[in-house]
């Protein structure tokens, strides 16, 4: 049976990134540093092949991939943009820790922020853009395809349909960095579910999947 790899990637630092802020869908460029730190990614570790690169249609998104596959097909899709944080878009958590709703929110994610997506909306459209690219792969025989996309949506993924199961907070992941997962038509038809099978870029320790990336690249230096 044929084996499919998704790398999925989460785009470079952004200056509202460094700031602390809820960052959804507001269109922002990579600050001069996540342009800097994905290059030095690049040259230290090795970005999966892929027979196509996909993104969120965001800046800091599309920025990212022509950093890391400058010569590759690149297409965005909808369906991976960043959750929508409605009225608490662009702010910081002092600035919204006082706000009611919003503890309620962090703790379980169940209930969306005024005017913005809940965790099952963004769930939702996650797996249906996955299920839309597995059928893509498997019609146009791609077996490896890089996704670059957003933090939430990638712990969703991996929280909501990786195997093996892991809590959510083992699901995130930093800036220029990913796993790669294995589909195959049986597990993803019978259990919308895949293989979680490893660090991405390919090199790099898990422990340092979600370490402050200045660390991670100080230390190697």
């Amino acid at each position: 049976m044929l084996t499919y790899r998704v790398h999925l990637l989460r785009h470079g630092v952004t200056l509202g990134n460094r700031e602390g802020r809820y960052i959804g869908r507001t269109d922002v460029p990579l600050c001069e540093e996540g342009r800097k730190e994905l290059n030095r990614l690049k040259e230290r570790y090795e970005y999966p092949q892929a027979d196509m690169v996909l993104s969120s249609p965001l800046q800091r998104c599309m920025e990212t991939a022509r950093i890391l596959y400058p010569e590759s097909y690149l297409e965005s899709w909808d369906a991976f943009v960043e959750c929508d944080f409605g009225e608490w878009e662009n702010k910081r958590y002092q600035e919204l820790q006082n706000v009611p709703g919003f503890a309620e929110w962090l703790a379980s994610g169940r209930h969306a922020p005024p005017g913005g997506e809940s965790a099952e909306e963004v769930t939702r459209r996650a797996v249906e853009g996955v299920h839309r690219l597995f059928q893509r792969m498997m019609e146009d025989r791609l077996r490896s395809v890089a996704l670059i996309t957003h933090g939430m949506l990638i712990s969703t993924l991996l929280h909501g349909m990786g195997l093996p199961k892991r809590p959510f907070e083992q699901c995130v992941v930093g800036s220029g960095r990913g796993y790669t997962v294995l589909m195959t038509p049986q597990m993803w038809m019978r259990d919308r579910a895949f293989e979680i099978y490893g660090v991405a870029p390919y090199g790099m320790e898990e422990k340092d999947i979600n370490r402050p990336l200045e660390e991670v690249l100080g230390e190697r230096t």
